[in-house]
């Protein structure tokens, strides 16, 4: 019966194989790409015929190992067909390269097994049967890669052959794992394996149709992949052929051969794993010799970019991030951001992993300007072992950075022809000199960490502008009280020399410079730098009378001032604040009107809002001028003014919450109205 079913499962995959053959021949055999698909699909035919006619022959291993190496021929003509651009990866062909020197070991241990009788040919049989687990799994792993790393517009051409080609391997490993362990347990596998071959036609089928838009690239990382899941195969391949001869082989001399080379792969493999220099030695020879590029530019860019942007409460300084992502590039293990001072002295402004005392950077003030025209990278070992050009060792690096072991490369910052920063990286573990890709990479990535550190700097200048802006139109509100506060004492004065012995003139006067006094020390108090925002700015209910009656009494002693309407509404407001904008909305009114006309505050409460009104009979202002010049600072009409007072009234009155408008007409005079939110209204305007 099993007989049976190897025969019939086995001509059926070669039939169905054929006739596949047939129908794909239809359409021509152009490009290498098809041409080894129909090749592979006539070479599993063959196999399928064998393995029915003559099961575990001499043919059918020799068909079957051939057969994968067409598969595996397929495989690397995919991996190169986009690779047009010069960005060539030669770690690949090693890969493939060892995959099919796996199988070139088959062919060879097939032919043996047909002249070697007895024991000898009993462990041919045995390495054979890890040869082709080896190159099982080698297989899946380039399938794996290949289909991984494909772009994603080109998975869908490749998926079903890809998952033939894995279903057909799969098969074949756990086979030859088991027949390894014991061979009497793969009986039933070896049996129906011509119909798991026969299961895969139909994919071969569908896939195979769109063979002409088959393109596929891979990334460095793919071939990385490759080569360490190859090189674990291969070592436990190695491991298992070494222990099999080592139990099967009575010779002295071949089992101490063996041990011997057990221990070295045990030590080297110990070595290899933990040693930090090991794997970095490892990885510069491969990246050296395997490829034409050293870095995989957009995994490299990438974690530069989320290195450098990383934001958030629980992100390092800027200055820590900048060292860490131009560490990264080259492996060094930490680094420090050199910056010039605002007296052009560079300093330590931060630093990632460095441990001990910070490299002394005052000493790089003469090399400061070439590093700025040039954005050369600094190699440090050059300068210690005197391998760089002459250009380069003439630069007039300080002995005491040279004379820092720890130091390998300093990377300028270079922001719109500006030198804003330099960092200096420690050496990795495998010291090694840097090349023309270290130097363009670093450069690059340096002008771009330049550009983060130069915004960072520029945000911090506007930072400290806008403080001192703060504090400059505060002044600049406060020395226009200041003004007014010199006024009314100025008229105080002069009054005093004609009423002095007034004894209701004296209690007047007394009262006006207590007020006077209270109005500096809260001046004072606004130039602090606290002072934009407290207690002393909070809104709450201001009774209008009282605050209204205060402004308007220190300007009734030059001019006339009516107050009308009914004052006993409460606003919500900073009763400081608005006596200040009434007052210089009032002080306004009165310089503009003539002295027989008085200047009128008149009150109209509402439901929301307060309208106060304070209207003259004066010159009046044109259109133009309220629009454009009214309230901006130092705009003024009055000779020797300010121009500060309706700027700030409209300034303090927006913070409050209320509006300030204007309406203004030459010759007629001017009514400024300010509405504020009614006191009764603020449950209202909390709840909505």
């Amino acid at each position: 019966m099993s007989v049976l079913i190897t025969f019939w499962s086995h001509a059926l995959a070669a039939v169905m194989f054929a006739t596949l053959l047939l129908w794909q021949l239809r359409s021509g055999a152009r490009g290498a790409g098809r041409r080894l698909l129909l090749a592979g699909l006539l070479m599993t035919a063959v196999w399928a015929w064998f393995s029915a006619v003559q099961p575990g022959g001499g043919l059918s291993a020799q068909a079957e190992t051939a057969r994968n190496l067409l598969w595996i021929g397929l495989l690397y003509v995919l991996s190169q067909s986009s690779q047009e651009d010069g960005m060539r990866q030669h770690g690949v062909r090693l890969v493939y390269g060892a995959v099919s020197g796996v199988l070139g070991l088959q062919f060879l241990a097939d032919g043996l097994l047909s002249l070697t009788p007895g024991e000898a040919g009993a462990a041919l049989t045995t390495t054979a049967t890890i040869l082709r687990i080896t190159a099982a799994a080698g297989a899946l792993v380039l399938v794996h890669n290949l289909y991984g790393q494909a772009a994603p517009g080109s998975r869908g051409s490749i998926r079903l052959v890809m998952l033939a080609l894995a279903l057909t391997w799969t098969y074949d490993l756990n086979l030859y794992t088991i027949a390894y362990v014991d061979g009497r347990l793969s009986g039933s596998l070896m049996e129906w394996r011509g119909a798991l071959v026969f299961a895969t036609a139909p994919l071969f089928a569908l896939g195979g149709h769109q063979a002409d838009g088959w393109r596929v690239k891979l990334s460095r990382a793919a071939t990385f992949q490759s080569l360490s899941l190859l090189a674990i195969c291969s070592y436990f391949a190695v491991m298992a052929v070494l222990a099999t001869v080592l139990r099967d082989s009575d010779w002295n001399l071949a089992r101490g051969i063996t041990v011997a080379i057990l221990a070295a792969m045990t030590v080297a493999a110990m070595v290899l794993l933990p040693s930090p220099r090991a794997r970095s030695w490892t990885k510069v020879k491969l990246a050296k010799h395997l490829f034409e590029h050293r870095y995989d530019y957009r995994a490299e860019w990438l974690r530069f970019a989320a290195t450098l942007g990383r934001s958030g409460p629980d992100a390092p300084p800027l200055s820590e991030r900048i060292v860490k992502a131009l560490a990264e590039i080259v492996d060094a293990p930490g680094g420090v951001l050199i910056v010039a001072d605002d007296g052009g002295v560079p300093e330590a402004a931060g630093s990632w992993n460095w441990h001990g005392k910070l490299p002394p950077a005052s000493g790089l003030g003469p090399v400061w300007p070439q590093l700025e025209a040039e954005a050369r990278v600094l190699e440090f070992d050059a300068h210690r072992h005197r391998w760089g050009s002459s250009r380069d060792l003439a630069l007039p690096i300080p002995e005491e950075l040279i004379g820092d072991s720890r130091l390998w490369a300093g990377i300028p910052l270079v922001h719109n022809e500006r030198m804003v920063g330099l960092v200096l990286l420690a050496a990795p573990d495998l010291r090694r000199p840097l090349d023309w890709e270290d130097f363009d990479l670093l450069r690059t990535a340096g002008r771009q960490a330049a550009s983060s550190l130069a915004e960072a700097h520029g945000q911090q200048a506007l930072m400290n502008a806008q403080r001192f802006e703060e504090f400059n139109r505060r002044f600049a509100f406060i020395l226009h009280d200041v003004k007014n506060l010199v006024s009314q004492l100025s008229l105080l004065s002069r009054n005093a020399e004609r009423h002095a012995d007034n004894p209701e003139f004296r209690a007047d006067m007394v009262a006006t410079l207590k007020s006077s006094v209270g109005k500096m020390n809260d001046l004072l108090a606004r130039l602090s730098p606290g002072a934009g925002s407290g207690a002393a700015n909070a809104v709450a209910p201001v009774p209008l009378r009282q605050t209204l009656t205060s402004a308007i009494a220190a300007k009734r002693r030059d001019h006339e001032v009516r107050l009308l309407g009914d004052t006993s509404a409460e606003v919500l407001a900073n009763a400081l604040s608005l006596e200040q904008a009434v007052g210089h909305l009032l002080q306004n009114a009165v310089d503009a009107s003539p002295s027989g006309e008085p200047v009128t505050v008149r009150v109209h409460p509402g439901e929301t809002h307060v309208t106060i009104e304070i209207s003259d009979k004066g010159t009046g202002m044109d259109a133009e001028f309220v629009r454009a010049r009214l309230f901006q600072p130092f705009a003024s009409t009055k000779a020797g003014g300010f121009g500060i007072g309706a700027y700030e009234a409209r300034s303090l009155i927006l913070a409050m919450g209320g509006t300030l408008h204007v309406d203004s007409r030459p010759g007629e005079g001017t009514c400024f109205t300010i509405h504020l939110p009614a006191a009764t209204a603020a449950p209202l305007r909390k709840s909505a």
